[in-house]
């Protein structure tokens, strides 16, 4: 349990920031899981409309420092790779 005032500061911080990131990745696994259903349902054009609205949310997600850059990237560019198959 925290004691000193600024222990208990730092405890009061964290928990603002947790509820804050944990908001930040619940809606950056929402815009995935649309991706993932538009590739699901066979609809190119939706999953590539899904695609683009989920790349803005990642990068956010990296920038305020929920994600990490290469995390962000690799699942950017397999998404992106899975929708481009299906036109082929």
């Amino acid at each position: 349990m925290a004691n000193s005032p600024q222990a208990k500061k730092r405890a009061r911080q964290n928990e603002r920031r947790f509820a804050v990131n944990k908001a930040r990745r619940s809606r950056i696994r929402t815009h995935l899981r649309k991706v993932e259903e538009a590739i699901a349902s066979g609809d190119q054009a939706a999953a590539a409309e899904a695609l683009k609205t989920a790349q803005p949310e990642l990068m956010r997600g990296v920038t305020k420092g929920v994600l990490h850059k290469n995390t962000a990237a690799r699942k950017m560019s397999r998404l992106a790779s899975r929708v481009k198959a299906m036109g082929a």
